[in-house]
């Protein structure tokens, strides 16, 4: 993920995955920065981690498992990794996920030039899968008028 300095980016956990947990621990480097306990329903919240730099910048959705990091700075960038103990029996593993997380500083974020370079292809990518659309679609009536044609040619009476 590519966020700009100052904005907030959710760490999205998916809804199976909190349904399946009794527990769920989201990380950053070797700092342990949430933890949700869902049999005993305790939340924690450990922001003054990493000498503060997550002070009142953390939100732990407890409907979701969903971490958000509010007014991010450059700081804050980095891997943060969410570990999932599953609740059903001892002898299923617990599963993880790695989120990369990289912020740009909005100066440098996009000149004009860069800001036209990225319009123009974007609407390229825009272009090309209208094309490629068109071209399924048309291929695929092709395909079922020539199954027609071969369906109705083959019956005699």
């Amino acid at each position: 993920m590519s966020e700009m300095e100052g904005d907030s980016v959710t760490l999205n956990i998916g809804s199976e995955d909190m349904k399946d947990g009794s527990q769920i621990w989201w990380r950053f480097g070797k700092y342990l920065l949430a933890e949700i306990n869902v049999n005993n329903d305790s939340i924690t919240v450990y922001d003054d981690v990493a000498d503060g730099r997550f002070r009142d910048r953390l939100k732990l959705d407890n409907q979701t498992g969903s971490l958000t990091i509010t007014n991010i700075t450059t700081e804050q960038a980095g891997i943060y990794k969410l570990n999932i103990a599953r609740a059903e029996s001892s002898l299923s593993s617990p599963s993880s996920k790695t989120f990369n997380v990289s912020v740009y500083d909005s100066v440098h974020c996009c000149g004009p030039t860069e800001a036209v370079i990225r319009l123009v292809l974007s609407a390229l990518v825009g272009v090309a899968t209208v094309i490629v659309l068109v071209y399924e679609i048309r291929s695929r009536r092709a395909e079922q008028d020539q199954a027609h044609i071969h369906t109705s040619g083959s019956i005699e009476i």
